[in-house]
């Protein structure tokens, strides 16, 4: 007699199917404050730096969204890519990435854009692309498909940012796509290292 196939659910990506908890979690506080959370813990904006909220906010900004559509455009990435990086650099180096990511993000946008406020994941979306077009592991080599990643993302990014006038961050997108770049070159320089 033949034994009885199960097939079982996987908790694959424990880092990104926890970041992804996290930003449904803060969509579900936010609905239920009445859009409270957004404004005091899922945006980064310029405020006193005697407020303890401002330095949480400088990081906590990549779990709020504006929207459902905002948050599943995010999500939709994330969950993409998200896993296969999980698998390629582990669960910790990912974790260090969206955190210097988010923390990026929000310092430039407190210093240098005082009179608007950021919230999203965006910016992780685009380190993420410009970490997964990074997949040579030779030596001294930069990828055909991260160069032209670069340019079509970025390239993207910089056009809108000049010639479109919508609520969007493409200061997130650039420089989350540049902390993706050069965490990723790391990455793979200390990952070679390990192996000599």
């Amino acid at each position: 007699m033949a034994r009885k196939r199960t097939v079982r659910i996987e908790w694959n990506s424990p880092a990104i199917l926890g970041f992804a908890l996290i930003c449904l979690a803060a969509m579900g506080i936010n609905h239920f404050t009445g859009g409270w959370a957004n404004r005091r813990l899922f945006s980064v904006y310029r405020a006193s730096l005697r407020d303890p909220l401002t330095y949480i906010r400088m990081v906590a900004h990549v779990f709020g969204h504006s929207g459902w559509e905002h948050l599943l455009s995010n999500m939709m990435y994330i969950l993409l890519l998200g896993p296969l990086l999980e698998e390629k650099y582990g669960p910790t180096d990912l974790v260090i990435v969206m955190f210097i990511t988010a923390l990026l993000t929000g310092l430039v946008e407190f210093i240098f854009f005082p009179g608007t406020a950021l919230l999203g994941a965006s910016g992780i979306v685009f380190a993420m692309i410009l970490l997964a077009s990074i997949t040579s592991t030779q030596k001294d080599t930069i990828p055909v498909t991260f160069l032209l990643v670069a340019v079509l993302y970025i390239g993207q990014q910089v056009w809108q940012a000049v010639t479109v006038r919508e609520n969007i961050s493409y200061m997130a997108h650039i420089l989350g796509g540049a902390t993706g770049a050069v965490l990723g070159f790391a990455l793979k320089s200390v990952k070679r290292s390990k192996r000599a």
